[in-house]
């Protein structure tokens, strides 16, 4: 399905190029906080390409759809629309690929977070994708720029989540009154380091034990991410205790949800790789 201009002309490999270009721009000043102008950008577009104001936003927000069906983060003030052209993929890619599928932003915006707003626990998602697509191109740049693998990369990324997660328990507790279980509160990937299948002990107010494993993105609320056997294995065996944290949104207004098990009661769980031996 294919997006037109007024004019009645599709999209050249250049537009789409310079379009892609001004909107990893802004999404790079968005995550670093810098302030800028979408109608001034836009006017300069205008002017450079020659498509209309209404042509240039609505190919903005094709490209928000792109990012949000890959599991990345996007502009917030471009609401994700679909109905785009094969070509703008192929010029997301292009981007993606001369950039090393690096938005320098983002790894500088974990480590200078604004000022850090109230978490408030929602309710997870449903069992089902929040946009569904058969278009090949799509999965295959999905596959190509794995969002699940490139947070799984992100160290810091995933050591800052814990860090808000674990001073969300200590506050929760704290302000229950429980001040006791709150000095208890152990973020236990830190201090013994990985391999207990879970991230942070925390409590509930009677004393039982909470065993959160985070998982945080940049991505939206259904980005995927990556479980290990070992975390999926403590979700069996202690199911009453364990609890999967996925903090979404880290970069913009982070938002958390909670998964108890069972997990294939909330998620779709797939095999993606094998221990080989020779024994």
């Amino acid at each position: 399905m294919a997006d037109f201009d007024p004019t009645g002309s599709d999209w050249t490999d250049r537009e789409i190029d310079l379009v892609v270009a001004d909107y990893f721009d802004m999404l790079q000043s968005e995550l670093s906080h810098q302030p800028y102008n979408k109608a001034e950008r836009n006017r300069a577009l205008q002017e450079l390409i020659g498509r209309s104001r209404g042509s240039i936003e609505f190919k903005h927000q094709n490209i928000s759809a792109v990012l949000q069906l890959i599991g990345r983060t996007w502009i917030s003030g471009y609401k994700p629309r679909a109905n785009f052209q094969h070509a703008l993929i192929n010029g997301i890619e292009r981007y993606l690929d001369a950039t090393n599928d690096t938005i320098i932003a983002e790894e500088q915006a974990v480590r200078m977070l604004a000022a850090e707003t109230d978490l408030f626990l929602e309710p997870p998602p449903d069992l089902r994708p929040a946009l569904e697509t058969d278009d090949a191109p799509v999965v295959r740049l999905a596959r190509k720029f794995d969002a699940a693998a490139r947070d799984a990369r992100n160290r810091d990324l995933g050591k800052r989540g814990e860090e808000r997660i674990l001073r969300f328990e200590f506050q929760r507790l704290h302000d229950a009154g429980q001040r006791d279980l709150a000095r208890q509160v152990k973020w236990v990937s830190e201090e013994d380091g990985d391999g207990a299948g879970y991230d942070i002990l925390s409590f509930n107010s009677d004393g039982r034990e909470r065993l959160l494993e985070v998982k945080t993105t940049a991505g939206y609320q259904r980005t995927p991410f990556y479980l290990t056997e070992n975390e999926r294995a403590l979700s069996t065996e202690r199911p009453d205790e364990f609890r999967l944290v996925r903090l979404y949104d880290f970069l913009k207004t982070p938002k958390v949800f909670e998964l108890a098990p069972p997990l294939e009661a909330s998620l779709v769980l797939r095999p993606i790789n094998y221990s080989a031996s020779f024994a």
